[in-house]
């Protein structure tokens, strides 16, 4: 084929060979893998199962500043675990770790340009062994809990603004004191989220190490997103910058790159690039103890 005239522009190895997987046509080597077509959203059913994670939006404080807050809520238990701007990983040691996390693809979830639209602050949380979930653009309902609370603490809480962070911060509290103390829900049978809820009996221990026991080797991404295998660099993800990923050879000059449990692509050193398999990442949810 590749002696063909013309303008006939042959595909890389890697995409035939990501074809032919995609259609089942290319046997697995190694232990069968289950891969989810986007992120599906699970159920939520009991606490910590599925945690909600949105940005309020943007609004003016009395100083003129602006203030963005973070929410979190527990899905089943309705229960209002953070409002404030604090990154998530005081709520994991306060709180444990939750199965999943749900959130729309805005940043800092999701990067809509990376692989996957993976983003630094998803992978961390993969890192943790938290699934990530992505409603669909344009799909509010799909979080429809946590929009809800949101439109009282728009109303509540923040019309009129505090004068400065920490007045505003001081309002927050006292709303999520009360919605979460106060205030019975008729589908939690009239009781309140504090109720419901309780920590994860999963503790946020740090990231654990990574091994790839069943590939051939592991390498560290680069600061610019790439691997480097026999001289050459492959492109992968920045966001993946400094994590570490397992290679194994599937075929000969055919290296599956995994990260963690989930599959990402095929790399062609030929050609020297990453043909990504369909979107690994998605709920994989088993009932917490």
């Amino acid at each position: 084929m590749r002696r063909l005239d013309g303008d006939i522009r042959v595909p890389a190895t890697s995409t035939i060979h990501a074809v032919l997987h995609r259609h089942g046509l290319v046997k697995a080597i190694g232990r069968p893998r289950s891969r989810a077509t986007g992120t599906p959203l699970s159920a939520g059913i009991a606490p910590n199962h599925l945690w909600c994670a949105d940005f309020k939006g943007e609004f003016k404080l009395g100083n003129g500043q602006y203030c963005y807050p973070l929410t979190v809520t527990d899905h089943a238990s309705r229960f209002l675990l953070l409002c404030e701007a604090l990154d998530t990983e005081q709520l994991f040691r306060e709180r444990g770790l939750p199965a999943a996390i749900r959130s729309d693809n805005g940043v800092p979830f999701a990067s809509p340009n990376a692989l996957f639209n993976l983003s630094r602050l998803s992978v961390w949380w993969l890192r943790l062994g938290i699934a990530i979930e992505r409603i669909k653009p344009g799909h509010p309902q799909q979080n429809g809990r946590h929009e809800r609370m949101h439109l009282t603490l728009k109303k509540e809480a923040t019309r009129p603004p505090g004068m400065n962070s920490l007045q505003q911060q001081a309002r927050f509290d006292a709303f999520v004191q009360e919605f979460n103390t106060e205030r019975p829900h008729e589908a939690l049978a009239m009781m309140t989220p504090a109720e419901m809820y309780s920590a994860s009996p999963t503790p946020y221990r740090g990231l654990p190490d990574l091994t790839y026991p069943l590939h051939d080797r592991d390498v560290v991404v680069t600061a610019c997103g790439r691997i480097c295998m026999h001289r050459k660099r492959i492109n992968v993800s920045h966001v993946l910058a400094g994590q570490r990923v397992g290679i194994k050879e599937v075929d000969e000059g055919i290296w599956i790159v995994s990260f963690i449990q989930y599959d990402l692509g095929y790399i062609d050193l030929e050609q020297k690039t990453l043909q990504p398999l369909d979107n690994p990442f998605g709920t994989r949810l088993s009932p917490m103890s």
